[in-house]
């Protein structure tokens, strides 16, 4: 089995570009992973899910090939993230697909289940489980995940409403695996800051639907560049889960968003026919203030390198 430190050691940057609905496809995974930071999609993502056989096998045979062309730089390894939820009545044929394809590393969201972790062990894969809490990450690890993504307050769609530095803080406290952080990292500073708090990583989303490879609609891409964090809403109502949304688009969905009722938990679904709430309300995180354009993914993973290396320099004297 691959450790997650020879998974990670040859990465540009110590970056994980986060899965995000309808947003991340093949093309953002394989332009990322070029780039030289793990690229990520949710498996619901491929519709029909026939699809995702097509996308697993693009993006291995792509990804080989620009290693075969630059075998002094190769290409960081892909993830791909399934909803664990119930409601997510697609979930073993995409965990058999995933086996099929050996996918390096399964990110897993909504609820921790051993028997998903025992088919990614079975050919040396690692499961990373994204939480809310401390709570939550106990739960992960006890069911047999190998590391935590720890999602802060801030983040792009569901989030938590807790600091970086508590959440990171009391899972440090009984956890020494792999430990990620999400929520408002858009500069290579706070990657760096992430990892000076006790992150291996950096979990970073919304920076990256401003780009060219993301699959998001240009009003999109644009309402990103001209939003600062006030413009976030942390709403319930859209999935029955926590999240943050673009103000604009609740907007011009014709609702009020600072007079969103509460949403339903017991309704949140992610089965096969259930539309996306992120295609006309969209997600984003509280760092959206970063974001002045819409560049190419390797021009962000690039840019994001430069800035990390600076706050290094910097701190050092």
């Amino acid at each position: 089995m691959t450790t997650f430190d020879e998974l990670t050691a040859g990465l540009r940057i110590p970056v994980v570009g986060a899965p995000m609905f309808i947003v991340s496809g093949p093309e953002l995974v394989i332009a990322q992973c070029k780039a030289g930071i793990i690229g990520s999609f949710p498996a619901l993502n491929a519709r029909p899910p026939e699809l995702l056989d097509q996308w697993l096998t693009r993006i291995r045979e792509e990804l080989a090939a620009h290693d075969a062309a630059h075998p002094d730089q190769p290409s960081a390894p892909f993830a791909v993230n399934q909803i664990v939820h119930r409601s997510n009545d697609r979930l073993q044929q995409d965990l058999e697909l995933c086996v099929k394809h050996q996918v390096p590393i399964i990110i897993t969201s909504l609820g921790a289940r051993p028997e998903v972790n025992d088919a990614v062990h079975s050919y040396g894969g690692i499961v990373l489980h994204d939480v809310i809490n401390n709570t939550f990450a106990h739960k992960a690890v006890d069911k047999g995940a190998d590391g935590i993504i720890a999602v802060a307050a801030g983040a792009g769609g569901h989030a938590s409403t807790l600091s970086p530095f508590a959440l990171i803080q009391e899972i440090r406290q009984w956890f020494d695996g792999p430990l990620l952080l999400s929520g408002c990292i858009t500069h290579g500073g706070a990657v760096l800051a992430a990892q000076a708090i006790g992150a291996d990583l950096a979990y970073i989303g919304t920076r990256f639907i401003a780009t060219h490879e993301a699959n998001a609609q240009p009003d999109y891409k644009q309402m990103l560049v001209d939003s600062t964090a006030d413009d976030i809403v942390y709403s319930s109502y859209f999935t029955g889960v926590n999240g943050n949304y673009l103000r604009g688009s609740i907007k011009n969905s014709g609702m009020d968003p600072d007079q969103l009722p509460e949403g339903d938990i017991s309704s949140m679904s992610f089965g096969s026919e259930k539309p996306k709430a992120w295609k006309t309300i969209w997600g984003a995180g509280q760092g959206v203030g970063g974001i002045h354009d819409v560049p190419s993914a390797g021009d962000v993973v690039a840019r994001l390198s430069e800035e990390y290396r600076s706050a290094q320099a910097r701190l050092t004297g």
